[in-house]
């Protein structure tokens, strides 16, 4: 796809598609249905399902073209074909340690994809461009809102190749 754009995973971009299809293909039809069966009951000034019914088309339309533009400057990277699997790349699971020897374990995702309460995050967040190619053993510093915080790389996984 796109050689420049921000990366995503294999299946961030199929959730993404996933999403597309079914407004297009489910919801949008539905709401054009009850849209077009409120016109026919008379005046549309007053009529609750019809002014609701075109909100809501709007509302989806808006995503779908959000969604269209976002495909089409993503770019799919698959991590199970990362070679150098001994620095954090796109795609790396990372066991980390702090100060305090807290551990916590993420995955580098796309932005598009992330969720930081099952520990992936996304690619352009501060964690993720401070553990950028580092390697085993390496300290990392990161700034948060919070203040500044060290993480050690412990482990680095990637998925495996099919």
């Amino acid at each position: 796809m796109n050689p420049v754009g921000p990366p995503i995973t294999p299946a961030g971009m199929a959730a993404l598609r996933a999403r597309y299809d079914h407004l297009l293909g489910t919801e949008r039809p539905e709401i054009v249905e009850i849209v077009s069966w409120a016109a026919g009951n008379g005046d549309r000034s007053e009529n609750g399902d019809y002014l609701y019914g075109r909100k809501r088309m709007r509302e989806i339309d808006r995503e779908l073209a959000h969604l269209a533009r976002r495909m089409k400057k993503l770019r799919v990277v698959d991590p199970r074909q990362q070679e150098e699997r001994g620095k954090v790349f796109f795609g790396a699971t990372v066991e980390l340690a702090d100060e305090d020897d807290e551990r916590r374990t993420v995955t580098i995702v796309g932005d598009d994809e992330q969720d930081a309460s099952s520990g992936q995050i996304g690619w352009s967040a501060p964690l993720a461009r401070a553990l950028r190619g580092a390697g085993l053993g390496d300290l990392r510093t990161v700034r948060l809102p919070s203040g500044e915080r060290e993480w050690e790389i412990m482990t680095i996984s990637y998925p495996e190749a099919d």
